[in-house]
């Protein structure tokens, strides 16, 4: 089990990262390491974001930077699961995830161990933490379950299905919220028109990119916006004061995850496209 802390940065600062920074400071591009827990704990809203790849059961274990008894002491957490089919042991009590099924687990959850049905085609983990100040009750969300939006069009190359997953209505939560976007063949733009939300920050985890093909990540502020170029399995951290928004040389997936001030998921500013610079 291995982690690493990524500090906040001043928008200002930005301006003057070359690519190797940018890419230092907001890209995280070592999850889905086989047979390990991976994660990245943020100074953003204290988010953390990482992967487990169990090959044999695998238990989430605090870290320093948490000062606390074990994981979930003062946390609640949200997992997808984006590889073959895996279960979950929720303090005994065990929860099958199929791929692209999801799972929220609440504040106060003293164990959580991480396993596959098959360990020569493991699940693959991906999961997003938030600080808790109360206990909500586990609950697995299928695809089929999701609160689904359509919107878009192959008109404007960005028709795409969004599925809330965890979310107000599905799942009660402290500040989590979490789903997948699927762009439908032919489109390749997401999030447009862009947006900003100064009372949540958000990551961006990419999926179902072909091999030998990208994602183009677009963020910073909308008159001063930069790019990271991103491969299928990479997640990428996005600011409050950021825009979140990519085009792809292809179609592909997305798992959005937020936290912050509060629950309302229109809660945001948008940038008009006309506006971006």
């Amino acid at each position: 089990m291995t982690y690493n802390t990524r500090y906040a940065s001043n928008p200002d600062c930005i301006k003057k990262y070359d690519t190797s920074q940018l890419r230092k400071e907001f890209l995280v591009d070592d999850l889905m390491r086989t047979g390990e827990i991976n994660l990245t704990y943020s100074h953003y809203d204290r988010y953390i974001v990482g992967s487990v790849v169990p090959l044999e059961p695998q238990i989430l274990e605090t870290i320093d930077a948490l000062k606390s008894s074990y994981f979930l002491e003062r946390r609640e957490i949200g997992i997808i699961n984006v590889g073959e089919n895996g279960s979950i042991v929720v303090d005994g009590t065990v929860y099958t995830l199929g791929h692209k099924e999801a799972l929220y687990i609440g504040m106060g959850v003293k164990e959580v161990i991480f396993q596959s049905e098959n360990s020569e085609k493991p699940a693959q983990f991906y999961i997003n933490s938030a600080p808790a100040h109360m206990n909500y009750p586990t609950k697995k969300v299928s695809l089929a379950d999701a609160n689904k939006i359509e919107l878009g069009s192959l008109k404007t190359s960005n028709h795409r299905m969004v599925n809330q997953m965890i979310i107000g209505g599905l799942v009660k939560t402290c500040q989590l919220q979490m789903g997948m976007t699927e762009l439908k063949n032919g489109s390749v733009w997401n999030t447009m028109p862009a947006h900003v939300h100064d009372r949540r920050m958000e990551v961006y985890f990419y999926l179902d990119v072909p091999e030998e093909q990208a994602v183009c990540h677009f963020m910073g502020e909308p008159h001063e916006t930069r790019h990271i170029w991103m491969h299928n399995h990479q997640a990428v951290i996005s600011p409050p004061w950021s825009i979140h928004c990519g085009s792809g040389t292809s179609n592909y997936s997305f798992i959005w995850g937020m936290a912050g001030e509060n629950l309302d998921y229109t809660d945001m500013d948008v940038a008009k496209i006309t506006d971006l610079k």
